[in-house]
């Protein structure tokens, strides 16, 4: 996991989070319109995806809502894979996010605490269970999948405040995509 891209945000802002989507272009699988407009109604900075997209129109919806970062992901479609970083480091506010899928080791865990350190907050997937945990100092944020529960009884996104004064996370967990409609700012 030596390739990594960086990108700096210098203001304080909500930041929406998701992996795992598996969204081919000729399968039935759609990412939920739902989780746009959760992410509009939060009014999103930029959004995070951490891999397994499977095809990059999954970025071309996520952008319709706010700047859209991925990483990419063993599942990922060859183009996809081209066309993507291994590794993110996202500066936001001065805070630093690292970006990953989670399956450069024998776990996603396991790859995510072995990050633990390098940065405030670690944003990965790969195995659709959602963890939210502070290891060794930086916050090691899963946020699941919204659209492939595979392990997990629920679907789940993200969203993180992040400040000067640091990151405040949250894990959205729903059963069906009509269940965000009730989530508001």
């Amino acid at each position: 996991m030596d390739e990594l891209t960086r990108s700096v945000y210098p203001e304080a802002m909500m930041v929406g989070l998701l992996a795992d989507t598996h969204v081919n272009d000729r399968g039935t699988r759609r990412l939920p319109q739902q989780v746009l407009e959760l992410f509009r109604r939060f009014e999103v900075g930029v959004i995070l995806h951490a891999g397994d997209l499977n095809s990059l129109t999954v970025l071309d919806e996520l952008e319709q809502v706010a700047p859209t970062l991925a990483v990419r992901g063993n599942s990922d479609l060859p183009e996809t894979r081209r066309a993507l970083p291994a590794m993110r480091e996202i500066e936001i506010c001065g805070m630093t996010v690292l970006l990953v899928h989670g399956d450069a080791g024998p776990s996603a865990n396991r790859t995510a605490e072995g990050l633990a350190g390098r940065a405030g907050c670690i944003v990965y997937g790969h195995s659709h269970m959602p963890r939210l945990e502070l290891v060794k100092g930086s916050i090691l944020f899963n946020p699941g999948s919204p659209t492939d529960k595979r392990w997990w009884p629920d679907y789940s996104v993200g969203l993180m405040g992040v400040s000067e004064a640091g990151f405040t996370p949250e894990l959205i967990v729903f059963r069906k995509a009509e269940d965000l409609d009730r989530i508001t700012p």
